[in-house]
């Protein structure tokens, strides 16, 4: 299994095709299997060389067994009172893991791509070494901004839950959180959700690095400032109906990047539907100056 060496944490990987060296990121307490493979097809097909892999405490990567988190009430008065918070680790450190899994494989620089939390390590890897991305598409993310960790409360009930105990449970639990953050009208089949619950519960349950991967989130404050700063081709995608990370939290980032495009999904919520995947791999391979083939333009939906 391909692990970086080269790192001071290990990261397990996995590449997809060849061509424009492309890393996906993704999400809090989410592994890489959870990028759909519609997805990922989709972007090979576009002339991408993708490359996805498991952010620390989760999946097949480094756990940080034995560091605790501060609890979720101490890590906003934190940030109320302007203190930082001590972590196990914060966003910066993620973005580093993103950076050695391209030195691992001998990469220069890539185009990015973040979704949710994956969004926010994304953004911090062009903050940390603009030189090192070619393009950043953030996904469902914020900048954050304390006023953007407002959410709905059923998609934070959802989100935090209760550990599941078992393979059936995990099974269970992904259904019920894609109901409350999923877009309604393309959600997946009730069977592939299951699926996926029992995989991510079979390949990896630490709820632990959950609550480690939050505090990062929480207590690495914001990246407005050093986001106005960029010169990267940026486009920014967001579900108008998104109950975790609100419409308005993808509007502050584009507006917030120079030069960066907005694009605002119709029925799209947090999550990653197959209906779109194909706006997705447009815009992405827009952004990253690749031209869509005659079969993509036919395909267009």
């Amino acid at each position: 299994m391909p692990h970086t060496t080269s790192h001071d944490v290990e990261i397990y990987y996995e590449t997809h095709g060849q061509g424009e060296p492309l890393l996906l990121v993704m999400g809090i307490n989410a592994q890489l299997i959870h990028w759909p493979p519609e997805f990922i097809a989709g972007l090979v097909d576009a002339g991408f060389q993708v490359i996805a892999f498991d952010n620390r405490d989760m999946g097949l990567s480094q756990r940080f067994e034995g560091q605790r988190a501060p609890t979720t009430s101490r890590l906003f008065r934190d940030r109320l009172l302007g203190l930082r918070s001590k972590t196990p680790y914060r966003l910066e450190d993620m973005a580093a893991d993103g950076f050695g899994v391209l030195d691992e494989l001998g990469i220069a620089s890539a185009h990015l791509v973040g979704a949710s939390m994956g969004g926010m390590i994304a953004q911090q890897m062009a903050i940390q070494s603009p030189k090192r991305v070619k393009s950043l598409t953030s996904m469902m993310s914020h900048t954050g901004d304390r006023r953007h960790f407002v959410a709905k409360k059923q998609a934070i009930d959802a989100l935090i839950g209760i550990s599941p105990t078992s393979a059936e449970e995990a099974g269970d639990r992904m259904v019920e959180l894609i109901r409350a953050i999923g877009s309604p009208k393309h959600l997946r089949p009730e069977a592939d959700l299951r699926w996926l619950g029992v995989a991510s519960y079979e390949r990896c349950f630490n709820p632990a690095g959950f609550r480690r991967q939050l505090a990062a989130i929480v207590a690495s404050g914001s990246r407005t400032k050093a986001l106005r700063k960029l010169a990267i081709p940026t486009v920014v995608i967001h579900g108008k109906l998104d109950p975790l990370i609100l419409c308005a939290g993808g509007q502050h980032t584009a507006a917030t990047i120079p030069g960066a495009r907005l694009v605002l999904v119709d029925e799209m919520a947090h999550d990653l539907p197959i209906a779109f995947h194909a706006l997705y791999v447009r815009e992405i391979a827009h952004v990253a100056g690749i031209k869509p083939t005659t079969a993509d333009k036919k395909n267009r939906p």
